[in-house]
């Protein structure tokens, strides 16, 4: 049982790092769009082609509902943490519990 237990432990840590890494790029690509930057430059383009497929459904949903600010970066950033505090916690307590034996 410590195999699988190793391996949900690496996969949470992974999970984790992951996305606290595309949290970084949900907020540097916000602070960017402040300053109106050019859209022919490789860094604003990879942070558009990273963060525009996420955006979308959730201005599909919600709209700029709130005049010209634009919540999309903040719900993404909040579902981001509920996902680290709710299933990657999870998931490395369950790891935890079936190395120490706790779980048949």
């Amino acid at each position: 049982m410590f195999v699988i237990a190793n391996l949900l432990l690496a996969v949470a840590h992974i999970l984790d790092i992951a996305l606290t890494v595309y949290m970084w790029i949900i907020i540097i690509s916000a602070i960017i769009s402040w300053v109106n930057p050019d859209p022919y430059n490789p860094i604003v383009r990879f942070l558009r082609a990273v963060t525009e497929p996420i955006y979308r459904p959730i201005r599909r949903i919600i709209g700029y509902r709130l005049g010209p600010i634009d919540i999309s970066p903040m719900i993404v950033i909040l579902a981001i943490i509920f996902i680290q505090k709710f299933f990657i916690s999870s998931l490395l307590d369950f790891a935890y519990k079936l190395k120490r034996g706790g779980i048949v």
